[in-house]
């Protein structure tokens, strides 16, 4: 069985853990985008992550994670009127899959044996209200990029062929992957992501060190090492879980609300998508903290995150894009 590094060892790397950490308080901040060096943890972090996150409760046999019965498609026949909780689902979408195993198709086997057509689930069913992570993400092929996009702008996964025709609800949290040198992604999936952070590879002797005796401690005994970090991992989990409670008290002042808008105003991002992902992100961070209300300083820390990957290029300035952010927020915040 394989066995996660647990999320609470990895060393550094502080905004990709926050970023993920507070899409689990407030799913509707959208997806995250982590783009850096090889060898930083990427994967290692997303894939631990999945640890983190509370069970859902799902009617039992339902292959599209169902919550309530009447939810159920009506071609699904194995669903039953029970319930079970399962861990929330974390789905790996692998780079060269065909679209078929995406989206679902005929069960070509189940039609030869019984001579009757029967839809096969695809990565949307399981991804369901859960995750989708691709890695490598910028070199996703074009034809998935669009339908990834279709499925979720609608939330729905539909099916066209083979003579099915075959309908059922896919939302889910999109994660994203991969190294910049190796291309760029299209402004259209780059705006399905709610927050996008940059991870560089550790600049200290002792950070280094740090990491390289955690892995090698893991690589040796990964169910030892695992529970030793059982207790930190169960403290983020409860505090997120409190947080997810907490989320809908957290008031947010005009006077932040004003903020959001002249900045984005500032940078000249499209759309308002920016103003109601710093909106919900500071107030997911502010619940993360136990605050009442979201303030300047919350704001201040989440803003690169949430609008770095919304500007457009600026042939006149050669600042990187969060540069631009801070520069941004200093202006209005102080």
């Amino acid at each position: 069985m394989n066995t996660p590094f647990p999320f609470t060892a990895i060393v550094g790397q502080d905004n990709m853990k926050l970023a993920l950490i507070l899409t689990a308080i407030d799913p509707k901040i959208g997806g995250v985008l982590v783009f850096g060096d090889r060898g930083t943890g990427k994967s290692t972090a997303i894939r631990a992550f999945a640890d983190l996150l509370p069970p859902i409760k799902v009617v039992s046999g339902c292959p599209i994670n169902s919550e309530k019965y009447t939810d159920v498609p009506l071609w699904v026949d194995t669903a039953s009127k029970k319930f079970q909780h399962i861990n929330t689902p974390v789905v790996d979408l692998p780079l060269g899959i065909s679209s078929d195993r995406i989206t679902g198709a005929l069960d070509i086997e189940y039609a030869l044996i019984e001579g009757v057509k029967r839809f096969q689930t695809g990565l949307l069913a399981k991804a369901n209200r859960g995750y989708l992570y691709i890695d490598e993400v910028n070199l996703l092929e074009d034809h998935l990029v669009d339908l990834l996009l279709d499925v979720a702008q609608s939330g729905e996964n539909v099916v066209e062929r083979e003579g099915l025709s075959i309908r059922h609800t896919s939302k889910f949290i999109l994660i994203g992957s991969g190294n910049p040198e190796e291309g760029e992604l299209r402004p259209q999936l780059l705006d399905r992501f709610g927050l996008s952070v940059e991870v560089m590879t550790p600049d200290t002797v002792h950070e280094r060190i740090e990491i390289i005796q955690r892995r090698d401690q893991y690589d040796n005994n990964p169910e030892g090492y695992v529970l030793d970090w059982q207790k930190e991992n169960k403290k983020l989990r409860n505090k997120i879980q409190k947080a997810r409670k907490n989320l809908n008290s957290v008031s947010v002042d005009k006077k932040i609300l004003e903020s959001c808008a002249e900045i984005c105003i500032d940078l000249g991002s499209d759309g308002l998508r920016g103003e109601l992902t710093l909106v919900r992100t500071a107030r997911a961070l502010a619940a993360l903290s136990n605050s009442s209300s979201v303030d300047k300083a919350q704001l201040r820390k989440i803003a690169p995150m949430a609008l770095s990957h919304r500007l457009r290029r600026d042939p006149l300035d050669d600042a990187g894009s969060g540069t631009r952010v801070e520069r941004s927020v200093e202006k209005i915040i102080g």
